[in-house]
């Protein structure tokens, strides 16, 4: 557990939080690991789709739902009985933002879109995520990850050269658009905060990872040519990249002209400092594959181990590639606070990744493990105002679940 936080930046902030999957779950956990108070909203039968993606902690807890959704409570509402309608609006009186991934127009037609809400709480901020836009002709289609990551070009410039298309070893569409969906949000809520007036925002899995390709549409802006994949090696600069040792692999960044004459000065080869082929970072560049063979032919001769601690005492940028066990066990990440264990109703210890955002005056905190699904429901219904009675007739009839 992190230490206890009496002042957190977003206190006060409330959110619900209709989305499930990945990148709206991810944007409401960053905003509730600073503070904010986040009610996620299920569906019944089974809540967000994730509780079953991936290996499970336990029965219907999966590790997928784990990571996304710390720190949150859980109401499960049925939004296809009025009843459940009239909850949602209740629990948006007293919100500050909304959250939802529903396919194009599946919210306004429930009575529940930016317009609806918007006349029952005009500060409202609602955040719409969607694969490719709430609007153009794209807009209704359903998206994913790996089909934006195509169409953003991101699986064109991926992968070794002439490699069949390989996406980002990671989810980055849905990820960065939880973290623009964030961005978004908190730019919203300080307009709000200054002017009264809450807005409608979105953002698009398509958007969000086209948004990362700051050095290829740069270069294909300016020279028309189209970027392709590189493997490790950086576009813009050599060497920039994973090369091979004895016994592996180690990342090198040399980027200027002095961290490139220190690295040779370093590893022995002053010659390659007056080689007509390297002589600058566009020759470097131009001859990329020649300048990888000759750092190779010297690197082979040690260990990584070796030839990082020889790197880092002459201050050339170099790091190992770790692996996920490597990686938790690595002193800076666990100086770092990294690894946040929280205690979990029913799985017991789960362990958390922590917030890589340290605010000095404010630091974020994970409090609570992800909820059961409906662990919340009777609770939130309560500070909404409704009676015992009229919480015990919504669950007999089924417009919400709870799980004791």
């Amino acid at each position: 557990m992190t230490h206890q936080n009496i002042n957190p930046a977003l206190n006060g902030m409330k959110i619900l939080d209709c989305s499930q999957i990945l990148a709206g779950p991810f944007c409401s956990m960053l905003l509730a690991d600073m503070g904010a108070e986040v009610i996620k909203v299920e569906k019944p039968n089974g809540g967000d789709d994730t509780r079953r993606f991936g290996p499970p902690y336990i029965e219907s807890e999966s590790v997928a739902f784990m990571a996304m959704n710390r720190n949150k409570r859980s109401i499960v509402i049925d939004f296809k009985k009025k009843s459940g309608i009239e909850i949602m609006k209740r629990l948006t009186k007293n919100s500050d933002v909304i959250i939802e991934n529903y396919r194009t127009g599946a919210m306004d037609k429930l009575g529940l879109g930016y317009e609806d809400l918007k006349k029952i709480n005009d500060k409202i901020i609602y955040c719409s995520i969607s694969g490719f836009g709430r609007t153009g002709p794209y807009s209704k289609r359903a998206g994913f990850d790996l089909v934006a990551q195509g169409m953003s070009g991101l699986m064109s410039f991926t992968g070794e050269p002439d490699s069949p298309p390989v996406k980002v070893g990671v989810p980055i569409a849905d990820l960065n658009a939880g973290m623009f969906s964030t961005y978004g949000i908190l730019t919203s809520y300080i307009n709000m905060l200054k002017t009264g007036k809450g807005q409608y925002l979105e953002t698009s899995l398509l958007e969000s990872a086209i948004a990362y390709t700051v050095w290829e549409s740069s270069s294909f802006f300016a020279t028309k040519k189209i970027p392709e994949a590189l493997g490790s090696s950086h576009r813009l600069s050599a060497p920039y990249q994973a090369l091979s040792t004895l016994d592996g692999y180690i990342n090198i960044g040399a980027p200027n002209q002095s961290n490139w004459e220190r690295l040779c000065k370093t590893i022995k080869r002053e010659d390659l400092i007056k080689n007509e082929k390297f002589l600058d970072n566009s020759l470097r560049l131009l001859n990329r594959e020649i300048l990888e063979k000759e750092l190779e032919s010297t690197l082979k001769q040690k260990k990584s181990n070796d030839w990082l601690d020889i790197l880092e005492k002459a201050g050339v940028p170099a790091g190992p590639i770790l692996n996920m066990s490597e990686v938790w066990s690595n002193e800076q990440v666990k100086f770092r606070n990294m690894d946040v264990v929280t205690e979990h109703s029913k799985a017991g210890e789960i362990h958390n990744i922590g917030i890589p955002v340290k605010l000095k005056e404010n630091p974020g905190e994970i409090k609570s493990a992800a909820p059961v699904l409906g662990e919340n429901t009777r609770e939130i219904l309560s500070e909404a105002g409704y009676s015992n009675k009229e919480i015990n007739a919504f669950i007999e009839s089924q417009v919400v679940s709870e799980n004791k």
